[in-house]
Order: structure tokens, then sequence, then C-alpha cells
């Protein structure tokens, strides 16, 4: 005869406390972490760091940053004048939102008058390349002074025999009638104007000229004085010399030769004026 077993007492799970206790812990800490990012940021040492961080990442005056008041909201601090950017205690909110409005409305002013401006600069420095252009042809030199458009601005170019002999920085008196030409045309806009000299990549050892570093450093002055000359502020002006190092052909035939030595003239466009240095007064002994 078949004898029915005993069921097998269950065993008793003596760790289960472990779980019980392990989600305690957890929600403890979730609790203390939240308490800890609600507590009080010190608002001074944070101006602090804001100021040095913005100085640092920017390179402009800083701007006002202010601890808001709760931190409640989107963000713990506030950017500009608390007037405009955030609501003070104890005034009344605009229900219409009409400084929102305004502010919205001078930004677009704002945008309008800046293309504007480029717009209008644009045009004026293409009025200046056409008159250029329009002198070159006349005097058949369309091939030796050429104008074109980048990005800085308008690039006057203007190759090495038409203002100088061979291994020369003297300015001959037909150069001298070209860049009076040319100065008459330039000083009708306000922009900056820098003269780059260029030459090719045969090398020059003389008394005057150790490299073609000084000789094309001199040749780029020598234009200026000109353009001072002939009217045009010389805090408008500014020379440098590239030597034999920014090409714009190979250097490998007399054509490409040709087209390397030269002076090129560029007229800047106003919003790299920034990237001048800026008159300062002297200071008092």
């Amino acid at each position: 005869m078949r004898r029915n077993r005993e069921p097998e007492a269950e065993k008793e799970n003596s760790e289960r406390w472990l779980l019980t206790y392990s989600d305690l812990i957890t929600l403890l800490m979730i609790f203390f972490v939240v308490l800890y990012s609600m507590s009080k940021v010190d608002a001074d040492r944070f101006q602090a760091i804001a100021e040095s961080l913005n100085k640092a990442l920017g390179g402009g005056i800083p701007a006002k940053m202010e601890m808001a008041d709760s931190p409640v909201g989107p963000s713990i601090f506030t950017t500009g004048s608390p007037s405009s950017n955030s609501t003070v205690p104890g005034k009344d909110t605009d229900p219409d939102n009409t400084t929102n409005a305004d502010s919205d409305n001078t930004n677009g002013e704002n945008i309008s008058t800046g293309q504007g401006n480029n717009e209008a600069e644009t045009m004026s420095i293409e009025g200046i390349k056409a008159k250029l252009d329009k002198f070159a042809a006349d005097n058949g030199i369309q091939t030796k002074l050429v104008s074109s458009m980048e990005e800085r601005g308008l690039v006057v170019s203007i190759q090495e025999t038409l203002l100088f002999e061979s291994g020369s920085a003297d300015i001959n008196a037909k150069a001298r009638d070209i860049l009076r030409n040319i100065s008459t045309v330039l000083a009708s806009a306000p922009n900056q104007i820098r003269v780059e000299g260029h030459t090719d990549n045969v090398p020059i050892h003389t008394a005057q000229f150790p490299s073609n570093w000084e000789l094309s450093v001199i040749r780029a002055t020598n234009v200026v004085q000109i353009l001072q000359n002939e009217g045009i502020r010389p805090s408008r002006l500014s020379a440098a010399g590239y030597g034999e190092y920014r090409p714009i052909a190979l250097n490998d035939n007399a054509e490409g030769h040709g087209k390397n030595r030269r002076i090129d003239l560029i007229i800047l466009r106003s919003k790299y004026d920034i990237t001048e240095p800026t008159k300062t007064a002297a200071p008092t002994p």
C-alpha cells in the first residue's frame, strides 16, 4: 500500500528584512540629496565665480548676475536688470505682458537697424569697387589693378610693376598718380584700410633689404605715406608685410612671380573694427 508523503515544512527566510532595510536607506539618501539641492547658495561666492567665468570665457564686461529670491523656478539666477528680467516682490505684474512686447519690438528694431547698416556698408564698398574697376579699365591697367570682394572687405590688389622697380621700394611718379586717384575714391568711406606688402619667393639680400620681409614691409609703409599725404586720415591706415609667405599663385614661373609681387589695399568691413587697436589717452606723468 502506497504511503502519502508528508509535505515538507516551508523554510523560514531569515534575510527578508534586508530588502526593507535597503529600500529605507535608498529613500533616505534621495531625501537628503533633495534637501541639499534646495539649500541656500552662497550668493556672494556664486556671484564672484560667475563674473570670473564671464571674464575668462567672454572677454568683455561681465553681466550683472543676481540671485533669485526663491529657488523655485527654472533658474537660480537671472542676468541683466531685475526690472526687465525678473518680477520684483511687492509690485503688480503686467497682465497684458506689455513689457515683454516692448522688449521684443526694441530687439526687432535693433536687428533691422543692424541689417540696414550692413547693407548700406556693402553698397558703399561695392560702389568703391565699381569706381576703381572703371579707373583701371579707363587706363588700361585692369590686369594689374584688380579688386575683389572678400569676407573681410574689398581687396584692391596692385601688381609690383605698377608701383616699384624690381628689388626696390621707391614709388615712381606714375605710381604716385595711380595712388592719388585711388585715395580720392577711398577717402569717401570711413572704413579702416590695411596696406599689405607681398613678394615672390626669389631671395633678396642687400644692405637695405636683408630679406623679403623688409622689402614687403617698407613697400607697404611707403604706400601708406602716399595715402596719408593724399588726405586719408592716419588713424584709418595700417601697414603689414608678409614677405613671400602669402602667395596667390604658384612661384614656379614668371607669371606666378608677377602675381605674388603685389600691394594689397584692404578696405575692412566695420565689424572688424573691434579687432583693431583703439586709441587711448597718453598716461599722465
